[in-house]
């Protein structure tokens, strides 16, 4: 992801958050618990499926025992078929936000939806709402000439945007046409326009890794315990109360939980098919950070034993805080291992 890198001047201005980072089973919570003590902050949860209250086991909510002493937001909001999408989040985080600096405290976000990090520090793109009858009518095209053949439309009306579209990518082609049929603009010029624009807050991003095979290792077993600590029984509560197809039950773990307790697949398959798909999630969840501006990678833990962070990382997070400079090759940070 491209965007306009704002000036020092600009930055200084804006109010200032941490977020905490990664892929799944990386080990978020234990780093953002000890920052959150030292750096009288609170935290507000980046995760889109621990904002929904009874999905605790399978989206590794923390504990009560682990937010006693320490303000948690966003958590536990929504009924699990309450509508929400990423421009909610990004309200409702931002309310949060404010709400907390206006008591004088910090804002650590913490969580592995990287879509709503960036919609919430970038914004989201003015664009039209989806327009239905538009889109049945390009799937009608493509269902009779194939959908080279909107691509080449494409081409006519938003080159630009089409050279970076495979031709066969129907979703993608079909909303750059339906913004220029909506707006007689092309998206790539909304895009660039968008880049451009100043962010709402001048964000420390710390995204923790581990080396691949140690992170899997930490997937399975986190898996595992989920069974221990009663997924089984949470699945089949939220199933009975909520039936299936409410949006987070289609989230890692919930879903594939369906076809035990629906379909009687046995148990083993199961676990091996959550294990699987949150390898996958964790994968993409790497790839998306390496896109996003600004972030700075640190092995996990990144506190030792008792629970404390370097100190060198504190007295960095602090000074942003406190200045709203960003740290230059800190001594804490260190390359993405993957690459």
């Amino acid at each position: 992801m491209q965007i306009h890198e704002p000036t020092p001047e600009e930055l200084a201005a804006l109010p200032r958050i941490i977020a905490i980072a990664g892929p799944t089973g990386v080990g978020k919570t234990r780093l953002s618990l000890a920052l959150a003590n030292l750096l009288d902050a609170e935290i507000v949860n980046l995760d889109s499926v621990q904002i929904y209250r009874g999905l605790d086991i399978g989206s590794a909510k923390a504990s009560e025992e682990e937010r006693a002493g320490i303000p948690h937001h966003l958590l536990d909001c929504l009924e699990p078929d309450e509508p929400h999408n990423v421009g909610d989040y990004k309200d409702r985080a931002m309310g949060v936000i404010g709400e907390i600096h206006a008591r004088g405290k910090q804002a650590l976000l913490v969580g592995g939806t990287n879509m709503y990090l960036r919609v919430l520090v970038h914004g989201l793109l003015e664009a039209p709402a989806p327009d239905q009858a538009i889109r049945d009518r390009h799937q009608t095209l493509a269902a009779e000439h194939g959908t080279p053949h909107l691509h080449e439309r494409l081409k006519e009306v938003d080159p630009e945007l089409a050279e970076k579209i495979h031709h066969n990518d129907l979703v993608r082609i079909s909303r750059g046409l339906e913004i220029f049929e909506q707006t007689g603009r092309k998206l790539s010029d909304l895009q660039r326009e968008h880049q451009f624009k100043l962010p709402n807050y001048n964000a420390l991003k710390i995204a923790l890794v581990r080396p691949r095979e140690e992170l899997y290792e930490q997937i399975n077993a986190r898996v595992d315990k989920m069974i221990e600590d009663g997924l089984i029984e949470e699945c089949r509560a939220l199933y009975e109360q909520y039936g299936t197809d409410c949006q987070p039950f289609s989230s890692l773990g919930y879903r594939q939980m369906q076809a035990h307790l629906l379909e009687e697949e046995p148990l083993e398959e199961t676990l091996e098919a959550i294990k699987q798909a949150t390898r996958r999630y964790a994968k993409q969840q790497l790839g998306w950070l390496r896109s996003e501006p600004g972030v700075l990678f640190a092995q996990a833990p990144l506190v030792d034993d008792s629970g404390t962070p370097p100190e060198s990382l504190v007295t960095d997070a602090r000074r942003f805080l406190q200045e709203g400079i960003l740290p230059k090759e800190p001594s804490w940070a260190g390359a993405d291992p993957y690459q």
